[in-house]
């Protein structure tokens, strides 16, 4: 076992010779343990660092490291469910799940997966191509968990489900955290999902990381203000401000006291995301478990 699920030093990746950056010089420790939010606009480079921790891309400079090993190393141990979820159609579930058992000697846990696609009210004698978006996703699902990985890399696990198929799956997942300490990676278009069942948070930009660390630190190291529209922020760090009329609303990051003429609050998981994303030229901001220590 390692304290470390991920770290990344000075990652990159590239398509083609002379093509697209999806990731560049990414540095983030994400430790083992924790529920992961990876957020951040299409185009960002999300599923190309899930593919990359999961082994199924190489990068083209730097490194990351799965589980104290290369991803590789470490393929016994976690599970990846892709956005399009790669099973094969002729195959039925109980086949499927079959499969998934002979694979995994030793890890694979039945109860998991027959529990999944029981309470999905899943066809075993059904095929997979005969299967809609979320039934495959949830069929996805019962293999990925039913290995009991220690690692845990989900992609858009939530876009093909309906509102009572993620309140379940959701409960599931952070039910095996808190049980067997499985770390997990998920990521999302839609942040508010997210809040309240993640403690960790990865936003991406343009292949770089923005911002990286536990949610409550990052969280409490912004703070939404709002004043008059004449006021200077200085010197304060200005992530993102709108003026309308004559008042000033901004996302900050404090360096000392802010005026008492001003209203401040903490941002949610959406609004600090989203003012990230909308100052782009913002400094990037890393955590690591130690400063939280410290503070």
């Amino acid at each position: 076992m390692t304290d470390i699920a991920i770290a990344a030093q000075g990652l990159g990746r590239r398509f083609g010779r002379r093509g697209r950056r999806a990731l560049d010089r990414c540095e983030f420790v994400l430790p083992a343990g924790r529920v992961c939010a990876l957020v951040g606009p299409n185009g960002a480079g999300k599923s190309t660092l899930l593919s990359l921790a999961a082994g199924l891309l190489r990068p083209s400079e730097g490194r990351v490291t799965v589980l104290g090993t290369t991803p590789a190393g470490a393929r016994e141990r976690l599970a990846y469910v892709a956005q399009d979820k790669p099973l094969h159609p002729h195959l039925t579930v109980a086949a499927t799940l079959r499969l998934g058992r002979e694979l995994n000697p030793g890890r694979w846990d039945e109860s998991v997966a027959r529990r999944i696609v029981t309470d999905a009210d899943l066809d075993m004698d059904a095929k997979i191509r005969a299967l809609s978006g979320g039934q495959r996703t949830q069929v996805a699902l019962a293999l990925a968990l039913a290995k009991r990985p220690e690692l845990l890399l989900l992609d858009e696990p939530m876009a093909d489900l309906d509102p009572l198929a993620r309140h379940r799956i959701t409960g599931l997942l952070m039910a095996d955290a808190a049980e067997h300490g499985t770390t997990i990676v998920m990521s999302s278009h839609v942040v508010a999902e997210l809040e309240g069942s993640c403690d960790h948070l990865l936003l991406l930009g343009a292949g770089r990381v923005r911002l990286a660390g536990p949610l409550d630190d990052l969280l409490a190291a912004h703070r939404l203000v709002t004043g008059p529209a004449q006021d200077s922020l200085d010197p304060h760090t200005v992530v993102e401000s709108r003026t309308t009329g004559r008042q000033l609303t901004a996302l900050i990051r404090p360096a000392g006291p802010v005026p008492a003429s001003w209203q401040t609050a903490e941002p949610t998981l959406e609004e600090l995301v989203l003012g990230h994303l909308r100052g782009p030229d913002a400094p990037a901001l890393s955590l690591t478990e130690s400063e939280e220590a410290a503070a």
